[in-house]
This record gives structure tokens, C-alpha cells and sequence, in this order.
């Protein structure tokens, strides 16, 4: 089932994400919504909170960008209560978006290479260490489920030059393909 997104301005988005247990009703389900959601929404990442559920799970699929660059090794993965453990390497800038801020596209700057602790979706635990794309991915799906968006690591005046766009956003003053939840101002 393709769930709403929810766009800037909603209180989920700001919440920091709560754990989960094995026995989190229907998660399987849920999972696979997310993915449909996350697919029909050409998007190749989505946290939880993007679809109004404030619990430390996102799913990420990165092979779609092999289509596009032949560089690229793409990963499919569920993450569950992920831990950041660790973030290294020089600095990169790369343009990224959000399904939850409709046409934003910025440069933003992160670390290259992660380490993570999560849990799969048959809560089997693993420590892994990503790199590249499928590192920003994580760690963009990461600070959804932190509270963060991808807009508060922009520098201050790029910030303000997209203010009048995000009260936009908002305010449900923009056109999307995909159904969307916007805060009630």
C-alpha cells in the first residue's frame, strides 16, 4: 500500500524516533509499504517518520542507481533501531532531496565512510561499514529518524535563500506526484 508522505513542516519530522521490538504490530507489512511508498515516490531512501510513524526503522534501495552510473554498488536494506557508531574521511559535498521538501535539491556536506549497528528486518543485529552513496543514503535516512532534516546542515545564508520555498512547503502550496500530508497551519 503507498502510504502518504509527510512534507516539511509536520511535528513527526522533528522527533527524535523511538525503538522497537520484534513485536512491533504488522512491521512486516509495514516494511513492504515503505518500500511501494519509497518506489513509487522515485525516491531511494525513507524513514519512518516520512510516513508518520515515529520508530527508528528506514529502508533504503541503491541499485537503482546502478541504471544511471556503472560506479555505483547498490545495496537493499532494512534498518532497524541503527546506531551510528562512527563517521570518517575528508568531507564531501553532493547535491541531495527529500521526498518530505518537495523540489530542494542543495549540496550538502558528509562524511564518506560510516560504521553502523542495526537490526534487519528479522531483528538479526549487524555492524557494518558503508561507504560513498549508499553512506549518504544511511546517513541522510539516519537523521530522519534523529529529527534531523537534511536542510539544517545547509550553511546558514543557503538556508535563508530557501526559506520563502519551505513555507511553501508548509504551508501545501506545492504540486507532487505522490500523495502527501501537509502541516495544518
Amino acid at each position: 500500500m503507498i502510504l502518504p508522505i509527510y512534507a516539511y513542516g509536520q511535528a513527526v519530522l522533528r522527533k527524535n524516533a523511538l525503538p522497537i521490538q520484534a513485536d512491533y504490530p504488522e512491521l512486516n507489512a509495514f516494511i513492504a509499504d515503505m518500500y511501494e511508498t519509497m518506489y513509487s515516490a522515485k525516491g531511494v531512501g525513507l524513514a519512518a517518520p516520512q510516513v508518520g510513524k515515529s520508530i527508528r526503522v528506514f529502508v533504503m534501495d541503491t541499485l537503482q542507481l546502478k541504471k544511471t552510473s556503472e560506479n555505483t554498488v547498490g545495496i537493499k536494506r532494512t534498518f532497524i533501531n541503527a546506531q551510528m557508531l562512527d563517521e570518517t574521511g575528508e568531507p564531501w559535498m553532493y547535491e541531495e532531496g527529500c521526498l518530505s521538501i518537495p523540489d530542494i535539491h542543495v549540496e550538502i556536506e558528509r562524511l564518506p565512510i560510516i560504521h553502523l549497528r542495526y537490526l534487519d528486518e528479522n531483528f538479526v543485529e549487524h555492524t557494518e561499514t558503508f561507504e560513498g552513496i549508499n553512506a549518504r543514503v544511511i546517513q541522510h535516512e539516519y537523521d530522519h529518524i534523529e529529527g534531523v532534516l537534511f536542510i539544517d546542515r545547509m550553511k546558514p545564508l543557503k538556508r535563508r535563500m530557501i526559506n520563502r520555498k519551505l513555507e511553501k512547503i508548509k504551508k501545501g502550496e506545492v504540486e507532487s506526484d505522490h500523495p502527501m500530508k501537509f502541516a495544518k497551519i
